[in-house]
């Protein structure tokens, strides 16, 4: 995914939430009996140059995201170990960074749009340039999950010589294809390809597959907005593919909004930066840096993952 799937609760808030005792319910099993963050001993991560024992700290830099609570979701559930590969890089869209193979390359007008306007900033810029564009992190995903499980028995000891499964994909992006209404247009068909080859590159043609869907703004907002409704339509209409039944699900990610931190920003986190500071630590585009809204948002991801392994 991008920023969200990062993560953007800042540390220096959860660790006010877990001691506070209006929230410190949602946050207590985070910490042991001596107040040090639990790290566990059975289920595992690997972030891009980071990797160990899930424990806080696996989102941008001193921060949380989702992967916290979906892996203390799916690793209470699980006899077995668990090994979370996170591969998630910020402002990347579906449409252009993460195109998978099998919907090829937009038409030309969109290459050649694309082409002019790099060219104004960079006059030496190619069409081959552009092209390599397309799927890039499609394919560093792809390598990141590959170096990871081949390098599993270095980088954590306690799973060497395990043989392992590839038991489900999270899927949370969607900001920057939501702004053009050409990549929204493009959403659903582009997620049913990624999907697709996701499950040929990785040799698991049912691999389960949640999908996230936008949202920032929660479910009463103010101002509704056409473009963000018609987004999240197109994010959730590749589960309703006959293909997709019982094997794709999806997570409405508003419903874990965090109204009081939203509250607070409103009113003006600048003017009111004390009590900002207890509730929320980034701008709505993500989350606020809620850590109530990526704990909940982790842990729904992790509810529907179970749900459809169960279901196989």
């Amino acid at each position: 995914g991008q920023s969200n799937m990062e993560g953007k609760a800042k540390l220096s808030l959860l660790e006010q939430q877990v001691k506070n005792p209006k929230t410190r319910d949602l946050f207590k099993h985070l910490q042991n009996d001596q107040g040090e963050w639990v790290k566990r001993d059975d289920v595992s991560i690997k972030f891009l140059d980071r990797h160990g024992p899930l424990t806080v700290g696996y989102g941008s830099p001193n921060c949380i995201g989702p992967e916290l609570e979906f892996g203390n979701t799916v690793g209470d559930a699980s006899e077995q170990p668990v090994l979370l590969i996170k591969a998630a890089w910020g402002g990347k869209s579906l449409f252009r960074d993460f195109r998978s193979p099998s919907a090829g390359m937009p038409g030309d007008d969109v290459l050649q749009r694309e082409l002019e306007q790099a060219q104004k900033k960079s006059p030496d810029t190619t069409l081959d340039d552009v092209k390599a564009r397309y799927g890039h992190y499609y394919r560093l995903m792809l390598e990141e999950v590959n170096n990871t499980l081949e390098q599993r028995d270095e980088l954590f000891p306690n799973l060497a010589g395990k043989p392992y499964e590839i038991s489900g994909l999270v899927w949370f992006q969607g900001w920057n294809d939501m702004i053009s209404e050409e990549y929204t247009a493009a959403y659903a068909e582009n997620m049913a390809h990624f999907i697709r080859d996701v499950r040929k590159d990785f040799k698991t043609p049912k691999l389960p597959v949640v999908i996230g869907v936008l949202g920032v703004g929660g479910t009463q907002e103010e101002k509704p907005s056409a473009k963000k409704d018609a987004f999240k339509e197109a994010q959730a209409a590749a589960a309703k593919l006959p293909e997709f039944q019982g094997n794709v699900a999806v997570v409405e990610t508003d419903q874990y909004w965090d109204v009081e931190a939203d509250a607070v920003f409103k009113k003006g986190w600048k003017e009111n930066l004390a009590e900002w500071n207890t509730v929320g630590s980034d701008y709505p585009f993500h989350y606020l840096g809620s850590a109530k809204c990526y704990s909940r948002i982790g842990r729904g991801f992790g509810e529907a993952m179970l749900k459809l392994e169960a279901g196989q």
